[in-house]
């Protein structure tokens, strides 16, 4: 079983109607990204036993009523909170006029790049298909996707039950973009027997190492090689000819009213030219490179220039990558063939990180290559904490 974080405190409060203050009994609490949750008794209180040092989002939910949501940092001191929910537009038995019906394409395109293709995301199934509302915008090539109360994830290869309140999901096809934000929380499931929990630990070890989690609480605890990764520099070179390029595809297009073989090869040609090459540093990064600590040690912020390449030598990747993997050194040189490479930009010029390896902002990084492709079969909550393991070797 997962070992739980040594520091640990009580968290309690109370849950009230925002207009009369009444206490609103039997409602919904849980901290988001996490396994906890409790419900309030008659007269709107809850309490938390024991909670991980870190900062969280408090929520609470009830019918009627919208999210009421509260950031907290639980460290030496929990103070008690007084969570208050204002009464929602639509009250129970009203009619609601959805602007779009969703499509059984927009719904299958959401469910793909939501849920993912690992492995793991394979046995992920929406229980809740009639809340979603998608919808494809085809003049802005968007596909978004609401759901009023929440969106229920069952992951079968986990053996968690997500829901997702709050949840808004957006794909940009034309900036190749996506984006999906909410207050989700792990119920754990029943196992069938003991050989289905045995499996579902042993996989979500697997999906915690070489994590974006497990490279952030590696740069944390200033122990990269030692738990596996290589970080090497990336930097983003604008490539000159992409110019010439596109202004010749241009001419191309106003030139020709008819597309003969001549101009479609001509057009294929350009359109292979890149806008940027990516050059790689091959000198390895140490984690006091990536990270500043702040002078009073209470604060720990990733911080690098250009981008980094992320590579973790502990676990081959998914079967169902179909992508070659960015080599470590110059062209041909050997690599491990039990490798996972990845690519990671800061969108900040700093993101700080909590003890356990998860960033205050998550939206302060953006990943792509192989932690692009893990998607909510790999999703764990804030307070998993894997069982101690030998170190992986190059």
């Amino acid at each position: 079983m997962p070992r739980l974080a040594a520091a640990q405190e009580r968290l309690a409060g109370v849950v009230q109607d925002s207009v009369t203050h009444a206490p609103l009994a039997f409602a919904s609490v849980f901290l988001a990204n996490t396994t906890l949750g409790a419900t309030t008794t008659e007269d709107g209180k809850f309490e938390f036993p024991r909670v991980p040092a870190g900062t969280y989002d408090v929520v609470a939910s009830y019918v009627g009523y919208r999210l009421a949501k509260q950031t907290i940092t639980v460290g030496a001191t929990a103070p008690p909170l007084v969570l208050r929910l204002s009464p929602s537009a639509n009250r129970l038995g009203e009619v609601v006029v959805r602007a779009h019906r969703t499509r059984t394409d927009d719904y299958q395109r959401f469910v793909q790049l939501f849920l993912g293709n690992t492995t793991f995301s394979k046995q992920c199934h929406i229980r809740n298909r009639s809340d979603v509302q998608a919808y494809f915008d085809a003049y802005n090539r968007e596909l978004t996707a609401t759901v009023d109360n929440f969106l229920q994830v069952d992951n079968q290869a986990l053996g968690y039950r997500i829901k997702y309140f709050g949840f808004n999901f957006k794909c940009d096809f034309r900036q190749q973009t996506l984006s999906f934000y909410g207050q989700p929380v792990f119920e754990e499931m029943t196992p069938r027997d003991d050989r289905q929990q045995r499996q579902w630990e042993a996989n979500r070890v697997a999906a915690y190492h070489g994590s974006l989690t497990h490279f952030l609480k590696s740069v944390y605890d200033n122990r990269l090689s030692a738990e596996g990764f290589l970080a090497q520099k990336v930097r983003i070179v604008r490539n000159p000819r992409y110019a010439l390029a596109d202004s010749l595809m241009q001419a191309l297009r106003a030139s020709h009213t008819s597309y003969s073989a001549a101009y479609q090869d001509s057009m294929d040609r350009w359109r292979q030219v890149p806008p940027a090459f990516a050059l790689l540093y091959t000198a390895e990064r140490p984690a006091d490179s990536l990270r500043r600590v702040s002078a009073d040690g209470a604060h720990t912020l990733l911080r690098f220039t250009d981008e980094l390449q992320v590579c973790y030598f502990g676990e081959a990747p998914d079967p169902r990558y179909g992508q070659p993997m960015a080599a470590l050194g110059p062209p041909g040189a050997p690599a491990p063939a039990k490798r996972q490479v990845s690519r990671l930009r800061l969108l900040a010029p700093e993101a700080e990180i909590q003890p356990n390896g998860y960033l205050v902002n998550p939206l302060a990084v953006f990943v792509s290559e192989y932690w692009g492709f893990e998607k909510i079969g790999e999703f764990l909550p804030l307070n998993y904490v894997p069982p101690a393991s030998p170190s992986p070797t190059p």
